[in-house]
C-alpha cells in the first residue's frame, strides 16, 4: 500500500510518515474485521454496523488518496476515524465497562498524528482524546441504563480481546517506526561515508593540482592568493630533443613516457620535500622555499638535480630513449599565488623564475647549472667546475657554476671555502671591468 502511495519527490521522511499512517490503517481494520465477526455472534447489532462502516470508509479513503495524491486530507480524515469510531462503538453499546474499553483505541489518533504530522500538529488530536473521554466518563452512568445485556464473562473476553489487540498495534507500529528508523540510519550513515569517500578524492585531486599548504589555505579562504618570498630555490628540467622523440613515436606511448617521467620527478620532489609547481610540454617546475617544506631547500633543490641526471642511467625506459635532462637552477625572491577560477593553477613569478628559465636553456645535456647566489649557498657541500660567464635577455652578463655533485670526504671546508672566496672575488673583478 506504501509503495503504491509514494510519490517520487518523497523524501526518507515522508515515506516514513506515509507507511506509518498506512500500516496503522491496515492493522486497524483487521482488528475491526475481529470486533465485526464477534459482535455478529453475539447478536449486538448497532455496534456490529460501526466496525463494519469503519472498514468501508478507510477503504474509500485510500482509493480517494491513490487518486488524488493529497495525503494531508488523507491523514486528517484517517485520523478521524482512528478518533471518533471507538467513542461511537462504545456509546452504542453502553458504558465503558460493557464496551470492554473499546475507547483505548482511540489513542491510535494521537499516536498517528505524532507520526505523520509531527509533535505540535498531534496536540489538538490528543486533547480531543481527552475532552471526549472526559465527555463519555461524564455520561457514563446514563449511557449504562440503556446498554444491551452482555454476559459478565464475555465483557472480561472482551477486555482481554481488546488489550491485546491495541497491544499489538502499538508494538507493531512502534517496530515499524524503529526498523524504518535503522534502516534510514543505515542508508543516511552509507551516504556519509560515500560524502566521505568523495570529499577525499576532492581532496587528493586539489593536492595534486596545488601544493598541499595552497589548497588548505584556499579551502579555508577562497579569495585570492599571493605571497611574495624573499629566498627560494626554482629548478627546471626540460628534456633534451623531446620533439625529436614525440614525432618518432605514437600519442598514447608519448603521453605513456611523458608519465613515467613525470612520476618519477613527483617521487623526487616529496622525498626531498619540495614543491612541484607544473609542467609545461616536456619542462619540469619545482621550488624550494615555500610553505612548510624542507628548511634546507637549496640543498635539496640541488640533490634532486644531482639524482634526476643518474635516472637516466638505472631507468631502463629513459635508457632505451636515451633521455637527457638539461637543468637550471636560480635562488632569490619570486611571487607565487593562485590564478583563475573555474581551473585554479598555483604559479610562481619573477626574475629568479626567468633566470632559472634561462640557464635551463643554456645548459648543455645531462649537466646542472646554477647561479651565483645558488653558488654561495652550496659551495661548502658541492662541487662545482669554474664558473663561466654568460649572457641572458633580460639579465645581460651572469656568472653561472656546473653542479658537479656533492663534497668528497677528505676536502676540507676550509679549502671549499677559500675556493668560494676566490670566485667571489674574481666574479667581482668581472662585474667592475663589465661597468667599466
Amino acid at each position: 500500500m506504501a509503495q503504491a502511495a509514494f510519490r517520487p519527490e518523497d523524501d526518507a521522511d515522508a515515506r516514513l510518515r506515509k507507511s506509518f499512517l498506512l500500516l496503522t490503517a491496515a492493522i486497524t481494520n483487521v482488528a475491526a474485521a475481529a470486533w465485526l465477526a464477534l459482535y455478529w455472534i453475539l447478536g449486538i447489532r448497532l455496534p456490529s454496523t460501526l466496525p463494519l462502516a469503519y472498514q468501508i470508509a478507510s477503504a474509500a479513503l485510500f482509493v480517494y488518496f491513490l487518486r488524488s495524491r493529497n495525503f494531508a486530507r488523507y491523514r486528517f480524515a484517517q485520523l478521524a476515524l482512528f478518533l471518533f469510531v471507538p467513542f461511537a462503538v462504545q456509546w452504542s453499546m453502553g458504558s465503558f465497562v460493557v464496551s470492554s474499553g473499546i475507547v483505548l483505541f482511540a489513542l491510535l489518533a494521537p499516536i498517528g498524528a505524532l507520526v505523520a504530522c509531527g509533535a505540535r500538529e498531534s496536540m489538538p488530536w490528543f486533547v480531543a482524546f481527552l475532552v471526549l473521554t472526559v465527555a463519555s466518563g461524564m455520561v457514563d452512568f446514563v449511557l449504562a441504563d440503556a446498554a444491551p445485556g452482555v454476559p459478565s464473562q464475555t465483557v472480561a473476553v472482551f477486555f482481554a480481546l481488546n488489550v491485546t489487540m491495541l497491544s499489538a498495534i502499538v508494538y507493531l507500529l512502534l517496530r515499524h517506526f524503529l526498523l524504518q528508523r535503522e534502516e534510514a540510519q543505515v542508508a543516511l550513515s552509507r551516504e556519509h561515508e560515500l560524502l566521505g569517500e568523495e570529499r577525499e578524492k576532492s581532496e587528493a585531486l586539489l593536492a595534486s593540482m596545488l601544493p598541499r599548504w595552497v589548497a588548505e589555505r584556499l579551502k579555508r579562504d577562497p579569495s585570492t592568493i599571493a605571497e611574495g618570498h624573499a629566498d627560494c630555490c626554482v629548478m627546471f628540467a626540460d628534456i633534451v630533443d623531446f620533439t625529436r622523440l614525440s614525432g618518432r613515436l605514437e600519442p598514447r606511448r608519448v603521453v605513456g613516457f611523458l608519465n613515467h617521467v613525470f612520476t618519477l620527478l613527483d617521487d623526487l620532489c616529496h622525498r626531498y620535500g619540495l614543491e612541484k609547481i607544473k609542467t609545461v610540454g616536456d619542462a619540469y617546475m619545482v621550488v624550494g622555499g615555500m610553505g612548510a617544506g624542507n628548511p634546507r631547500y637549496v640543498e635539496a633543490v640541488a640533490d634532486m638535480a644531482l639524482q634526476l641526471q643518474a635516472l637516466v642511467e638505472t631507468d631502463a625506459l629513459m635508457r632505451e630513449h636515451g633521455i637527457r635532462f638539461h637543468v637550471g637552477i636560480a635562488t632569490g625572491p619570486a611571487v607565487a599565488g593562485v590564478i583563475g577560477t573555474t581551473r585554479r593553477s598555483f604559479d610562481v613569478w619573477g626574475d629568479t623564475v626567468n633566470l632559472a628559465a634561462r640557464i635551463t636553456e643554456d645548459c648543455a645535456p645531462g649537466a646542472v647549472l646554477v647561479d651565483r647566489a645558488t653558488y654561495v649557498r652550496l659551495a661548502e657541500i658541492f662541487r662545482f667546475d669554474e664558473p663561466r660567464e654568460a649572457i641572458y635577455k633580460g639579465k645581460g652578463r651572469t656568472l653561472v657554476f656546473r653542479l658537479v655533485g656533492r663534497q668528497r670526504v677528505d676536502q676540507s671546508p676550509s679549502t671549499v671555502v677559500q675556493s668560494a672566496r676566490t670566485t667571489d672575488r674574481s666574479s667581482a673583478s668581472s662585474s667592475g671591468a663589465t661597468r667599466a
